[in-house]
């Protein structure tokens, strides 16, 4: 009975003892960055508890859900200080376009939420405007053309109706071989039945 009540005594011991001291949690801020090129950007890491002997980890993942994260190291373009026991802070210099993705802080194996950075291409409102009214001409000249085709086919579709009706079938006139020659016949309705020139056989020609 009385190793019971000390078990007891014992799970009411660890179970206040959890719920006075909680697991410790991760929060980042901010959670996003959205920046120009060529500037620094900081993101801090933030514990519930105070740490001493742990090491603060940073990777970089294309997105929030993303299985492959990249570990950072420190160097010219990344670097990390703690402060105060109870926050690791990231410092990335002079940002890049490839410099866009998700960032997280890991203690021991507790992540924190992530923190997205992106960076956007400088604008130039000169360029801009530039592309804009190239972009106009060209939409403008390629109307042009597809006009001039369109009115090229139906000139030419004009014309070959046009020559169609002035075309009209007249039929050769036969030109007679005897056309010009006052010849009597006999009746007879072939050529060969001339009687005017018919002679006799033995006659003399005229001129003869």
């Amino acid at each position: 009975m009385r190793w019971l009540l000390a078990g007891c005594c014992g799970l009411a011991l660890i179970n206040i003892s959890v719920a006075l001291n909680p697991a410790m949690t991760i929060t980042q801020k901010p959670r996003f960055y959205g920046l120009k090129p060529r500037r620094d950007v900081v993101i801090h890491c933030l514990f519930s508890e105070k740490i001493t002997h742990a090491t603060v980890e940073w990777y970089k993942a294309d997105k929030y859900d993303s299985e492959h994260k990249i570990k950072i190291t420190a160097g010219e373009k990344f670097s990390f200080h703690n402060r105060n026991l109870t926050q690791n802070i990231l410092t990335i210099h002079h940002l890049q376009i490839s410099d866009t993705g998700v960032y997280f802080c890991k203690l021991n194996d507790i992540w924190g939420p992530g923190t997205a950075v992106q960076v956007a291409r400088s604008f130039d409102v000169t360029k801009a405007l530039y592309r804009t009214k190239m972009k106009d001409a060209l939409i403008i000249l390629q109307g042009l053309v597809l006009a001039v085709f369109i009115a090229a086919l139906l000139l030419r579709k004009r014309h070959l109706q046009l020559g169609k009706r002035d075309i009209i079938y007249e039929e050769p006139e036969t030109d007679h071989i005897y056309e010009g020659l006052a010849i009597e016949t006999c009746g007879g309705d072939l050529y060969e039945d001339l009687c005017v020139y018919a002679q006799p056989e033995g006659a003399e020609a005229p001129w003869e």
